[in-house]
């Protein structure tokens, strides 16, 4: 087979009616189908209801009260000296670990702004290392551009770290946070994670330090704080602030109050879509598609969790299911044949399409006409029907990738890494989440958006690269167990010859190659606004959360899942 264009998955033109095969010229009994053995949802019907009695109710003035307190005593106070401006930083560092940054997106950017203008590359504290690595976290997670070259303060003459900063704990913790907020290129900081992880490692098997801190270390070590889930963050992190010496009682309490009543509203758009979701049946009536909309919901959670975007979250959740019972249905029950008959249909979008398509599709492709058709009566009626266009486009983009792997699978073809990449980052579906993502949001969404998306840009690729490699890792050895097209594993074991393990190793690298490429598209002057970025970059956070160490926790639940669910949707925050 010749090689297929790294362009052409992102341009493939619409099959015609003469590609196609009636999947109705073979007797039933005669089709032989692809299945997987998932097992049912282990969560049962516990999230169908919702009782208005356990919602978390506060006064609203309190929680005013807290957010002026924290405002005014704790951030625009602080701008007043320099000796106060190490105290601000450690101020928005807690606020945005407590989850509650989207309170103060004002103060915050006012606040780093003022401290880039005031030091630019340079900083107050240069031979104080947590210092310095926290000021240089800051403003790269703000998107300004400061230098890293700061770091070369601590080195000795032959450009290696010096040794004696290894007796700082906190400093390495907050090197090594700094660290992966590197872009390509920057050695300086590939050489701190190096540094960090291995002196860190030493830290957290020697009993003569605070276990507190240890576990803090451990704990960044399996996953550094540019990949955790904002909500999980806040989570792990009340009593870690709680019990530092500074620690500020509002902020503290305010974080708690705010977890619990956020909570509250995803409890009750959780119930929500449960009900739509058993009422549809697919339990019954596809029972070869992962009943998985607890863990998806906790996916869509991660994109956003702020109370702002509810609409857009339960669309998106929906939407959601319905590219998981899509790419179900191309992995693990569709003949060829059929799965050609409904790509051909996506293409044309009408329900005229019902009458050329097995039984068992029609409610696949009802509901996907049914969702777009619903969000397009509430988008024409705030102006924004455009967004449609652009979002059937990616579809049937999707589509048309899932229907290639589809033929890989049919011809029993091994492809190359470029030709299974350039397909699998459309399957992945993170462009597609990402593009439907912004319907709904607010005046920083506009046509230049979708155009801008519709070319799929670095940080999407990226993010979509993220997914894609560790899902394989976590999941190829299941999928080869039926008939399922080759995984970038298989394929860099055909291509490069190398073993297993050496495929993991390779591929890691590009999952880190790929974070570099998103902190890139952050720093200012962005592409598009950040609110913009970020759907693309938590995605790549939940991919890290689901699939991290080799497993695939979407899939089959384990203890890590049970704790996320437990936690975002069962237990409060004691307050």
């Amino acid at each position: 087979m010749p090689t297929l264009p790294v362009s052409a998955a992102f341009s493939s033109a619409p099959l015609s009616p003469a590609d196609f095969v009636s999947s109705n010229c073979k007797k039933q009994s005669e089709v032989v189908r692809s299945t997987a053995d998932f097992i049912p949802s282990i969560w049962g019907d516990q999230f169908l209801e919702y009782n208005e009695k356990d919602a978390f109710v506060v006064d609203e003035q309190v929680v005013e009260d807290l957010k002026e307190k924290v405002r005014k005593e704790r951030m625009i106070k602080a701008y007043d000296e320099s000796t106060q401006h190490l105290e601000l930083l450690e101020v928005i560092d807690g606020v945005q670990r407590l989850g509650i940054a989207y309170h103060f997106e004002e103060e915050i950017e006012k606040a780093l702004q003022h401290i880039y203008i005031t030091y630019g590359d340079s900083w107050i504290e240069n031979k104080n290392l947590k210092s310095i690595s926290l000021w240089f976290r800051l403003l790269r997670q703000q998107g300004f551009n400061v230098s890293s070259g700061i770091f070369k303060n601590q080195m000795d003459q032959e450009g290696q770290f010096n040794e004696s900063l290894s007796n700082d704990a906190l400093g390495m913790l907050a090197l090594y946070e700094a660290g992966y907020m590197r872009i390509e290129g920057e050695k300086v900081l590939d050489d701190a994670l190096e540094f960090t992880k291995i002196h860190l490692g030493k830290i957290a098997k020697n009993p003569s330090y605070d276990p507190l801190l240890r576990t803090q270390i451990e704990q960044a070590l399996k996953q550094p704080l540019r990949k955790r889930l904002q909500r999980l963050e806040a989570l792990r992190f009340m009593p870690i602030y709680a019990q530092e010496a500074n620690h500020n009682e509002a902020l503290l309490k305010l974080a708690k109050l705010d977890y619990n009543m956020v909570q509250s509203m995803h409890k009750l758009e959780l119930s929500q879509v449960c009900k739509w979701w058993k009422d549809l049946d697919m339990r019954n009536k596809l029972p070869f598609v992962r009943d998985r909309v607890i863990e998806g919901f906790f996916w869509i959670l991660g994109i956003y969790y702020e109370p702002q975007h509810s609409r857009t979250r339960v669309f998106l959740i929906k939407s959601c299911m319905w590219i998981i019972v899509l790419d179900d249905r191309f992995d693990n029950y569709g003949t060829y044949e059929e799965l050609e008959l409904f790509t051909q249909a996506v293409e044309r979008w009408s329900l005229s399409c019902l009458d050329d398509l097995p039984e068992y599709m029609h409610l696949i492709y009802q509901e996907l006409l049914k969702r777009h058709l619903e969000m397009e009566e509430v988008l024409e009626k705030e102006g924004k029907a455009y967004h449609i266009h652009y979002i059937k486009e990616m579809a049937k983009e999707y589509t048309r990738n899932l229907l290639m792997e589809a033929k890989f699978v049919k011809d029993k073809y091994v492809p190359t890494i470029e030709e299974y990449m350039s397909v699998s980052l459309i399957t992945a579906a993170y462009p597609l989440i990402t593009v439907r993502s912004y319907v709904g949001q607010g005046d920083h969404v506009t046509e230049d958006t979708f155009k801008w998306i519709a070319t799929h840009p670095p940080v999407v690729k990226a993010s979509a690269t993220v997914l894609r490699l560790m899902d394989d890792i976590g999941s190829h050895k299941f999928e080869q167990e039926r008939d399922h097209v080759a995984s970038c594993v298989e394929c860099y074991e055909k291509e490069a010859g190398g073993s297993e393990e050496e495929a993991y190793e390779y591929f890691s690298k590009k999952v880190e190659d790929a974070w570099k490429v998103m902190n890139r598209a952050t720093l200012r002057p962005t592409d598009v606004p950040v609110p913009v970025l970020m759907p693309a970059i938590n995605l790549a956070r939940v991919a890290d959360a689901i699939y991290y160490g080799g497993r695939d926790s979407y899939s089959h639940a384990g203890s890590d899942m049970k704790y996320y669910i437990k936690s975002l949707f069962v237990n409060p925050v004691d307050v």
